[in-house]
């Protein structure tokens, strides 16, 4: 029977990186292996065996006997239910689930199991709780007539500025620092509000 130790770690843009998630294992006490590391860049709402990394780990690599070591639940799936899921899945073939965030090591026996189901439940519930507060938050800034999201690059009145002032499209995409495609649109966005 197998006995090795993998790591998954994912996170979800690739501004993020993964090394503090190696880290975080390491200072656990494990011994960190390259090769046992699958990492992957996705999001937390996609669903464990459909990304693609977590999926290939589990079907081609672990073997019964194995151990995977995770950062935090979530890691395992986009919601409670599938976390529970994954981890059936991962039990059923005999591999041993380790979680940092948990205060026991596996997820093996029943008052495992049941533990797991009540964290599980508590993270979904913060997490449900997160998007409420950021849509509460959402609504009351544009409640107070200040823009939600990313500032605009370019306004159709700066694109009309830079056109009329014999710029090409081209050259006003560099300068603005958008597509043609954005600077065509707002310029035609421009002559529509002067109409």
């Amino acid at each position: 029977m197998s006995q090795r130790t993998y790591f998954y770690c994912r996170v979800s843009t690739t501004e993020q990186t993964t090394a503090n998630q190696v880290q975080s294992f390491k200072d656990k006490g494990y011994e960190v292996k390259e090769d046992f590391v699958v990492e992957e860049t996705v999001s937390g709402a996609v669903c464990a065996m459909e990304r693609k990394g977590f999926k290939a780990m589990v079907e081609h690599k672990l073997m019964a006997g194995d151990t995977l070591v995770v950062l935090k639940l979530d890691r395992l799936g986009r919601d409670n239910i599938d976390i529970q899921q994954t981890i059936g899945l991962l039990v059923k073939k005999g591999i041993k689930v380790h979680s940092l965030d948990l205060p026991f090591n596996s997820v093996m026996t029943s008052e495992d199991k049941l533990m797991l189901a009540i964290f599980s439940a508590f993270s979904a519930f913060e997490k449900d709780r997160i998007r409420e507060r950021s849509i509460e938050g959402q609504a009351r800034a544009r409640a107070e007539g200040k823009t939600i999201g990313r500032p605009a690059k370019a306004s159709p009145e700066k694109v009309a500025e830079l056109r009329e002032s014999g710029l090409s499209i081209s050259v006003t995409a560099k300068q603005l620092g958008v597509s043609e495609a954005t600077v065509k649109r707002l310029y035609a966005k421009s002559k529509q509000q002067k109409q």
